[in-house]
């Protein structure tokens, strides 16, 4: 199995404080499982984060990783949402240096 980090996305954009971080972590779930999103099995969702807006979403298969980046739009639509969001998509990476680990969205 590919390492997490490998099998991890960075989600920008989710709506903030509308709704409760666990609801919100299901319409993010749901949303990154769905075929038309180009998405699968989910292992983990990540939410709330230190960075306001920001989710991890690790995948089980490294292959969705490549499958969802690859896709024009992400938009997060749900019942319990008011209207869309975008939301941008990009690769995770981690980078150790001296002891501090910084994140960092690959390029």
């Amino acid at each position: 199995q590919a390492a997490k980090s490998a099998r991890t996305v960075v989600i920008a954009g989710v709506p903030d404080g509308l709704l409760h971080d666990d609801v919100m972590t299901d319409i993010l779930m749901i949303h990154f499982q769905m075929s038309k999103n180009n998405g699968g099995d989910v292992e983990e969702v990540m939410y709330p984060t230190a960075k306001k807006g920001v989710a991890y979403v690790t995948f089980e298969d490294q292959e969705v990783v490549e499958s969802v980046l690859k896709k024009d739009e992400h938009r997060l639509e749900d019942r319990r949402l008011s209207r869309y969001y975008p939301l941008k998509v990009t690769r995770y990476c981690e980078n150790v240096s001296s002891f501090i680990i910084y994140l960092v969205v690959c390029p």
